[in-house]
């Protein structure tokens, strides 16, 4: 308790300033709160939590332009300065790694809320304001999630995060589905916590330290001292944030959660929430993991298999199961399950063969996800409000209804697949030549496997367009929900014409020892 007194104590006002966009959405929910008492048109409460994430992201992107100048810059006697801001104590750091996936976030967040603007109304929900004012601190747990060099700092953000999406995803209260999808969330949600806590209090155990640098250190003395300890606390730690990440075998509360979940709620779940939980994976296994190894007990190559193993079995299940579903949501549900195997494999390839640009091919494809997740999701949104229901056949005839939105949702599946010339390509090839770098060939199998499997389910969605009967339902595109669209589709189709750029940025100024290492000072 004295630790935790002491690392808030160290926060001075000028510490505080560098939390900018943190503290930017927590005063406009709180302001939002107020306003949605008295405002009459709920609908401008989107648009202003909209505004306080725009410059929440200006915030993020100024701080992040700031650590690459100061990256570029020496001292007097020539050294290199660091980069990296820690506050309280190295419990919370603001780097290069924590500020990408923040921009993200924010990004992603965005978007969200604009396509809710033209297609949630009182009908689905029947307190607008408050699903949009909670939206702002979710962002910000997943924000501490990211920025997080501390266990404690960690699980606030975790909670915070977990309290607000339970809340939205049973958001529809007259919806019995929306009821059973909010207590299976808050049930699956628990036992995670438990699990990561759990694991945690292993570690803390072990080295008597909650800062992840202090745990890094204290395993390399203590690693031969304590193997089993170390293997239940990172398998744990693993398990729990599997559930998180929704990677088989811990993904069976995904596909219910995200049917009764309201569709910018799925979107938010799908992407959001998921990459919060992959920023404490790197975190941990890059800080813990990594250092968790003896002469006799080489737990760190076991861990980076277990991720090698729960990643195969993520894209293995996850395309198979979605090979019989008919609900859409259910279908993006298993979808993202399989994704969730894709996005794992960096992680567990480590630094294998020389091979350091992990992060760089995690974080491309985690944009590619978010693009075309979120702008297929905003198209459903229209459909489903269309015909009625969320059944894959609402798709039948899309292309003699809607043609340009057809056109977009043709570049959304094919980088869902991974084909040129899309995002989705990219980054599955990224990740494959990585792996072939480390000399993994299994799971590039189990990638190509994985990805001929989809194109079953992905290409329904095509056939049912262009060969099924046309439905006889106008489909109407709100204007914001268009937008959304086409700038998903338009970043997706770019991000497959030139993708070298993007993972240059990130290998070019992200750095794992400075930005990944927890080191104490």
């Amino acid at each position: 308790m004295d630790a935790v007194q002491q690392q808030l104590q160290s926060l001075t006002w000028s510490d505080a300033a560098y939390l900018a966009p943190e503290w930017i959405l927590v005063a406009f929910t709180i302001v939002l709160v107020v306003l949605d008492l008295f405002l009459p048109r709920r609908s401008l409460i989107g648009w202003l939590t909209l505004g306080g994430l725009a410059l929440s992201l200006g915030f993020a992107v100024w701080r992040l332009t700031d650590l690459i100048d100061k990256a570029q810059s020496t001292d007097a006697n020539g050294q290199a300065i660091s980069h990296v801001i820690r506050l309280m104590g190295d419990s919370y750091r603001i780097d290069v790694f924590s500020s990408l996936l923040k921009i993200l976030f924010l990004v992603a967040t965005m978007l969200i809320v604009l396509m809710s603007l033209g297609t949630i109304s009182r009908a689905d929900i029947s307190d607008k304001g408050e699903f949009y004012y909670l939206l702002m601190p979710a962002v910000v747990g997943a924000m501490i999630m990211a920025s997080s060099g501390d266990m404690i700092t960690l699980y606030i953000g975790l909670e915070l995060l977990s309290i607000t999406t339970y809340v939205l995803v049973g958001i529809r209260k007259q919806s019995l589905k929306s009821a059973e999808a909010a207590f299976k969330y808050v049930v699956t949600g628990g036992i995670s916590s438990a699990l990561i806590l759990f694991g945690m209090s292993y570690l803390y155990g072990i080295t008597g330290a909650t800062n992840l640098g202090a745990i890094a250190q204290g395993i390399q003395q203590h690693a031969a001292e304590y193997p089993a300890l170390l293997y239940v606390s990172l398998f744990f730690l693993l398990a729990g944030l599997g559930i998180k990440i929704a990677a088989a075998p811990f993904h069976y509360w995904a596909p219910d959660v995200y049917q009764g979940a309201p569709t910018p709620v799925t979107a938010f779940l799908a992407v959001v929430s998921k990459g919060a939980a992959f920023a404490v994976i790197f975190r941990i296994v890059y800080n813990v993991a990594f250092f968790a190894s003896s002469p006799d007990k080489p737990i760190a190559d076991d861990v980076f298999l277990a991720l090698l193993v729960m990643a195969a079995a993520a894209m293995l299940v996850g395309s198979t199961m979605a090979l019989r579903q008919y609900n859409v949501k259910r279908l993006f549900a298993l979808s993202g399950v399989a994704n969730a195997g894709y996005l794992l494999v960096p992680v567990g390839l480590s630094l294998k063969g020389m091979h350091a640009s992990n992060f760089g091919e995690f974080l491309f494809y985690l944009a590619a996800y978010l693009l075309m997740t979120i702008g297929i999701l905003a198209v459903f949104s229209v459909i489903s409000k269309s015909v009625g229901h969320e059944e894959i056949g609402g798709f039948a005839g899309l292309y003699y209804r809607a043609p340009w939105t057809a056109v977009a949702v043709i570049i959304f599946v094919l980088s869902l697949a991974g084909l040129p010339v899309t995002g989705g390509f990219f980054g599955k090839l990224f990740i494959l030549l990585g792996a072939a770098q480390s000399k993994l060939y299994w799971i590039i199998a189990v990638m190509v496997v994985s990805s001929v499997i989809s194109y079953y389910f992905y290409f329904g969605l095509i056939r049912q367009m262009f060969m099924r009967a046309t439905i006889d339902t106008e489909v109407r595109v709100p204007v914001t929900t268009g937008i959304v669209i086409w700038l998903c589709a338009g970043a997706t189709f770019a991000l497959g014409i030139v993708p070298g750029p993007v993972l240059d940025f990130v290998n070019d100024h992200f750095s794992i020892v400075s930005d990944l290492f927890v080191r104490l000072q």
